[in-house]
């Protein structure tokens, strides 16, 4: 992993190794993701329609990438895989291709990315089970009228780390002659996504998340919507020509992927999917050990408060909690300052969602949370690091009856 044994300065000037918490935000760089763009980048050209020896070489990379990208989803032949700049921009692509008239459904526990590029959605509140949100979007799915509708779900929270259930989802979504999309930006880096076996519709992400921090994401599934689209930005390449009236290009991802793309984004993304994928359980084990040391140890600090919207169920590795007496932000700044542990503290692009887990927990006002994120470099040590750290916070605002933090 790069940057794996960065030092970071405290407030007292020790240096120490860096406990990287804050995964779920942007992962960091994998090895092997450097190395690929390393390889491409002495060979480096614009793709397509270039005769030159580097523009052919480069062009090939690109496109592998994408087919790597297609095997990683699990999706089938002729589905589209549109590279973007990341999950935001992929779901605005999604939107700008919607038919129109289509009854947008969402949920209000979304992200932004899958919340707001939508023109009037419905949009449902948050389900108190896994079988509620089903329910939910079954009962708004029959009561939309009649044309094209579309579910917009995310496959693992970006708040709270729970699993929803994308495959059930994706049944109702079919009953009702429905399409689903998929915001998968918080699930592909921890577990593998079956496009193809769960009948999804459109899956979402991005390479920053998976290890890839090169600026690209992924618009992936069904080409008839983005081909009848005009295209997401005009201009060179998704046209196929251009006299006095313009004939778009009939591919979907040359149509959308109009001027020099970014290619060496692409080739990252790819590596990342290629090194992940052989070694799922693996990962996934890693994972639950530290979820469990995790959620085990904030449960025993007096006043700190994890957010779940259901409690138990499966998840990734993402927790977000609350600390009584402290606000999220002076949390966030005295693990910095004084422990060299980065999180997240803020509402995590999710307002509605952070502000009713808020509701819920008793909190009053506009409050905020911290959120731990993890994965594969994480270890144990850094989950200690945290609690340990947490617990002498406690033990100070408990001691001193008020507190403090500067970040420096």
């Amino acid at each position: 992993m790069i940057g794996a044994d960065s030092l970071v300065p405290l407030d007292d000037g020790r240096r120490v190794p860096y406990a990287n918490l804050d995964y779920a935000a942007s992962a960091p760089c994998l090895e092997a993701v450097h190395e690929a763009v390393t390889r491409a980048l002495p060979y480096y050209s614009s793709v397509h329609r270039g005769a030159g020896h580097a523009s052919q070489v480069t062009t090939e990379a690109y496109e592998n990438a994408r087919e790597t990208v297609r095997g990683f989803l699990g999706a089938w032949r002729r589905a589209a895989v549109v590279f973007t700049r990341n999950t935001t921009d992929a779901m605005n692509l999604l939107a700008h291709a919607v038919p129109p008239g289509t009854t947008v459904v969402t949920f209000e526990t979304e992200h932004h990315a899958s919340l707001l590029p939508w023109r009037r959605p419905v949009r449902l509140p948050a389900p108190a089970t896994p079988a509620e949100a089903v329910a939910l979007a079954d009962r708004a799915l029959a009561a939309a009228p009649t044309g094209p509708r579309l579910l917009v779900v995310t496959a693992a929270s970006n708040v709270t780390g729970e699993l929803w259930p994308i495959g059930e989802l994706a049944r109702v979504a079919r009953g009702h002659g429905a399409r689903i999309a998929v915001d998968a930006a918080q699930l592909v880096p921890h577990r593998p996504l079956d496009m193809t076996a769960l009948d999804l519709d459109y899956v979402a992400f991005s390479g920053h998340k998976l290890y890839a921090p090169f600026g690209a994401g992924v618009l992936a599934g069904r080409a008839d919507w983005l081909r009848a689209a005009e295209p997401y930005l005009k201009g060179g390449g998704a046209s196929a020509s251009v006299t006095s009236t313009v004939r778009w290009a009939s591919s979907a991802e040359q149509r959308h992927e109009a001027g020099t793309p970014n290619v060496l984004g692409a080739i990252a993304l790819a590596a990342a999917c290629e090194a992940l994928a052989p070694h799922w359980s693996d990962l996934a084990a890693h994972e639950e050990r530290l979820l469990t040391r995790l959620r085990t140890g904030l449960a025993a600090i007096p006043g700190v408060r994890e957010l779940t919207l259901w409690g138990g169920g499966p998840r990734v590795g993402i927790v977000s909690f609350t600390v009584d007496g402290l606000a999220a932000r002076e949390v966030s700044l005295a693990l910095s300052a004084r422990h060299g542990i980065g999180v997240r503290d803020g509402k995590f692009c999710a307002h509605p969602f952070v502000r009713h887990l808020l509701s819920a927990d008793g909190a009053t006002g506009d409050g905020s949370a911290v959120r731990a994120s993890f994965g594969v470099g994480t270890t144990t040590g850094h989950i200690d690091r945290l609690l340990a750290a947490l617990t002498r916070l406690t033990s100070e605002l408990s001691d001193a009856g008020d507190w403090s933090c500067s970040p420096m």
